[in-house]
């Protein structure tokens, strides 16, 4: 299945790259990434053995595509490359909103998957939703990322919408899920570094907890929320009628409506 041809390497190949050397999942020999931008991520791994920017003949040799350029520029990049690519090579796209329909349009009759990952495949902790009609496409994008994430496979192509907004969106609602927080916590007198540090380390702390022991959330939850505690008072806000819950479903919703807007 290899060599691996990577179109793309800022933040989601560059990712990709930097989990598959970090997990030992693929060589950097294995790797043929096409970026004329040549990103940290690239030359970190040409200077590990992957070739960067070869000659436009190397990437016929490649089994194995990924599609990892901004959903704005796969057009411009998949009508110059495809003439290029093996005849039967897989193409697995992770360029949000890009249907299989319009993929298939230009790199058929290659088979064709679609994937949504967290850049957290960078450190082999990714969330990856696929979809594909063909079961060699899909068979590709669990052998991509697999080894770097959990997978998910998707019954139906419009749940992609869904699947962008509770997991490819979502590490920035955390990120500002703890911006606030500690925003927060300085109201209540914390210095802003202090505040910061701390709610860094409970946020890597909790998640860590929540990988290792495999419970339900809302078992750890109720484990920090002694009756008539801190936290429970704190809960009493955060998961009133006002609180988390509708504010996530609006959340999502209007990721929803976006990715549907920009496929």
């Amino acid at each position: 299945m290899t060599p691996i041809l990577v179109l793309g390497a800022g933040h989601m190949g560059g990712a990709l790259i930097e989990g598959w050397l970090a997990t030992g999942a693929f060589e950097a020999s294995h790797l043929i990434v096409s970026d004329p931008r040549a990103p940290a991520a690239a030359t970190d791994a040409a200077a590990k053995g992957a070739r960067l920017n070869p000659p436009i003949a190397a990437l016929a040799e490649a089994p194995l595509v990924v599609l990892a350029v901004r959903p704005q520029d796969w057009r411009a990049m998949a009508a110059e490359v495809a003439p290029l690519l093996a005849p039967d090579a897989v193409v697995v796209s992770v360029a949000a909103g890009v249907r299989i329909e319009d993929l298939a349009a230009v790199f058929g009759p290659r088979p064709v998957a679609r994937v949504m990952p967290t850049t957290g495949v960078a450190v082999g902790k990714g969330a990856v939703s696929i979809f594909a009609h063909d079961a060699s496409a899909r068979a590709a994008a669990h052998v991509l990322f697999d080894p770097v994430a959990t997978t998910v496979d998707l019954a139906d192509e419009a749940l992609m919408d869904a699947a962008v907004a509770v997991s490819g969106s979502a590490p920035a609602y955390l990120y500002a899920f703890m911006e606030a927080l500690a925003a927060a916590g300085v109201a209540e007198g914390l210095t802003p570094e202090a505040s910061k540090a701390l709610v860094r380390a409970t946020m890597v702390g909790a998640a860590a907890l929540l990988d290792r022991s495999g419970e339900d959330p809302a078992d750890l939850r109720r484990k920090v929320a002694s009756p008539g505690g801190t936290t429970e008072a704190a809960l009493t806000v955060l998961m009133g009628e006002d609180g988390l819950g509708p504010l996530l479903a609006e959340t999502v919703a209007a990721a929803v409506r976006r990715s549907r807007e920009l496929g």
